[in-house]
C-alpha cells in the first residue's frame, strides 16, 4: 500500500524540506527560496492528484476513453504566475532591505532596528508642527 503511494511520499517531503528551510534559516534570501521549494511541491502534489490513470487530453472523440480534467493544470499554471510574481517582489525587497541595512540576516536586522530612534512621523518623515503643507521640504507656497 505504502509503496504505491511513493510519489506522494516524495512530494511530501519535498514540501517538508521547504518548511524547514524557511523556518531553520535566518538569511531573507534562504526563507525565500525554502518558500519557492514549499510552493514546488504543492504544484507537483496538486497535479499529480488531479492525473487520471490511463486518461487522454479532453477531446471528445468516438472512442474515446475516461479523460484528465484540466482544470488543475490551469490552476496551477496561474498559481506558478502568482508565485515567480511574489518572489520577484520578496527579492526586490530582499534587495532594498540589504541597501538599507547592509545585511538580510534576520537576526542582525533586529539588533540594528533595536539601536535606531523612532521615526518621528509616517514614514520616518520629520513632522512640524503647525506649519503649512510643504514647508519641510522647502516646497509650497511661501
Amino acid at each position: 500500500m505504502i509503496a504505491g503511494l511513493y510519489v506522494y511520499w516524495a512530494l511530501f517531503a519535498v514540501m517538508l524540506i521547504g518548511l524547514y528551510v524557511v523556518i531553520s534559516h535566518g538569511n531573507l534570501v534562504k526563507k525565500l527560496l525554502g518558500l519557492t521549494v514549499f510552493q514546488v511541491g504543492v504544484f507537483l502534489f496538486f497535479i499529480s492528484v488531479g492525473k487520471v490513470a490511463g486518461g487522454s487530453a479532453p477531446i471528445i472523440a468516438e472512442g474515446a476513453g475516461p479523460y484528465s480534467h484540466p482544470l488543475p493544470q490551469v490552476l496551477i499554471l496561474t498559481a506558478i504566475v502568482v508565485g515567480v510574481a511574489t518572489l520577484a517582489v520578496g527579492l526586490a525587497l530582499a534587495v532594498r532591505i540589504f541597501e538599507s541595512y547592509g545585511t538580510v540576516e534576520e537576526d542582525e536586522l533586529e539588533r540594528v532596528a533595536d539601536e535606531q530612534p523612532e521615526p518621528n512621523g509616517a514614514f520616518g518623515a520629520q513632522c512640524v508642527p503647525n506649519a503649512p503643507f510643504g514647508s519641510e521640504r522647502g516646497g509650497g507656497r511661501s
